[in-house]
């Protein structure tokens, strides 16, 4: 049978419209979000208002517990229709004081911290020669024999990247170089900060020890230090070193990922997920990492119900606990919500500094690639492009594509970032407002589309075994 020209036009326009992954409407009202951002100080007054009034908050502290009560309060005057927390146990870990010294052959004092996690030391400190490797590699294939009595000197210098890949590398010697160090005698560890920065301050992080492996104290040197350490060390002559931490681990605590919701209007059970991480190391105030990505979901989803959109899907944001001490908040949401893990549309996490965002990369299935593209295409004028299918989403949400969850990742240029990571230096006035408006922007139009997108996401492209 054949279809008249009029009713053919008709079907295939009904097609089309079908196919398209937004509509009009929603492209325009996306417009009308993205200059209300543009112009907006949400995300900057937030961020002020966390460093300023909490500051620090390691796991586990009084501090902590006042950032979970921040943000609450914040939420709540925000016009969200949910705000909620779910209890998650923390490890509570204190640092206490961190000196080291070379006491021969040239008697010098040394710019330490301790690594999250590790034991602390006798009153008079350990003393002991240092032996160096310059990577963990290295060490592991050391003699047990050139290793055992010694501290440990694992100095691997991190490379700068925009896109920070060269974290990895060396920030396996922060976890794991203690065990490494211990199966060989050590009786202390210390690494190069995992930064790349010149300044004289250390960087901290976790590191863990393993189970029938000796526990000895761990800590990072600033770089200008490990550079004088290996100065040192190349005069021929043997190094002593002291170090003394006052670190212990206390009574495990309850905090709280913090959760506020914009109900969706037409499929309420479909889930978009903005996260970030509300806890922060305690030496610097936590405003890169994340207290900026604390500001740019929250303001994301703020800019929203500012301009009385209401979105088809639900948004959620979540401020997840204890990340830094190894996504235990994550890990808490994840077994808690086990059974409706499928009812996350798409997640994404901002935990990378303050951007500007500049690569929208995803893991969606290959029929929805259109659609991420014109994600893309609709964040282009903020300075995006379109990126890889091969994202994890970010730390916390980094877990959720194991379930089948779909993952966009927002990439920051961190060009910088690990100059401040982890240091006393990660303070607010290092925050560029642009570039933080610029990524609340983008979290913004890049929210409201997916949460008002036509097409399915799952089921995701995963890693060959």
């Amino acid at each position: 049978m054949r279809l008249p020209l009029t009713l053919l036009a008709g079907l295939l326009a009904a097609h089309t419209t079908l196919a398209a992954p937004f509509t009009q409407e929603v492209l325009s009202q996306g417009q009308q979000l993205r200059q209300h951002a543009t112009v907006s100080n949400q995300a900057w007054n937030l961020l002020e208002s966390l460093t300023t009034e909490v500051g620090p908050r390691l796991p586990g502290t009084e501090a902590d517990r006042r950032a979970v009560a921040w943000a609450q309060a914040k939420l709540e005057t925000m016009g969200f229709d949910k705000v909620y927390a779910e209890p998650v146990t923390v490890p509570h870990w204190h640092r206490g004081e961190a000196k080291a010294s070379i006491t021969a052959p040239f008697p010098q004092p040394l710019v330490v911290s301790a690594l999250g996690n590790t034991i602390g030391t006798p009153a008079e400190g350990v003393e002991a020669q240092v032996v160096a490797f310059d990577t963990l590699e290295d060490l592991k294939q050391a003699d047990a024999s050139s290793v055992k009595g010694k501290i440990v000197f694992i100095n691997h210098k991190m490379e700068r990247h925009k896109n920070g890949r060269g974290y990895g590398p060396v920030v396996k010697a922060r976890g794991k170089g203690a065990v490494e160090a211990a199966k060989k005698g050590a009786v202390a560890m210390l690494l190069r900060s995992v930064g790349t920065d010149s300044h004289r301050f250390a960087h901290t992080g976790m590191m863990r020890y393993q189970d029938g492996i000796a526990q000895i104290p761990a800590a990072a040197l600033s770089n200008p230090d490990a550079d004088q350490l290996a100065r040192l060390l190349k005069r021929e002559q043997p190094v002593r070193l002291n170090l003394t931490l006052g670190s212990e681990t206390r009574t495990e605590q309850t905090s709280y990922n913090v959760v506020a919701e914009i109900t969706g209007s037409t499929l309420p059970n479909e889930v978009v997920l903005i996260g970030a991480h509300l806890d922060s190391w305690d030496e610097g105030t936590g405003a890169l990492d994340d207290g900026a990505g604390v500001a740019i979901v929250t303001a994301a989803a703020r800019h929203i119900i500012e301009r009385g959109l209401k979105p088809r899907r639900t948004i959620r944001v979540v401020l997840f606990a204890a990340e830094e001490i190894g996504l235990v908040g994550a890990k808490a949401y994840k077994k808690a919500h086990l059974d409706t893990l499928d009812r996350i549309y798409i997640a994404a996490e901002a935990d990378f500094g303050a951007g500007p965002i500049y690569r929208l990369d995803s893991r969606v299935n290959e029929a929805a690639l259109p659609m991420m593209d014109e994600v893309a295409r609709q964040l282009a004028s903020l300075g995006v492009e379109r990126g890889h299918n091969r994202t994890w989403g970010g730390p916390d949400v980094s877990i959720l594509p194991d379930e089948g969850v779909p993952v966009a990742g927002l990439s920051m240029d961190g060009t910088d970032y690990f100059d401040f990571h982890h240091t006393m230096d990660d303070t607010l006035d290092k925050v560029d407002p642009d570039a933080l408006r610029q990524s609340s922007t983008v979290y913004t139009l890049y929210t409201w589309l997916m949460a008002n997108a036509e097409q399915p996401l799952r089921p995701i492209p995963l890693p060959k075994e």
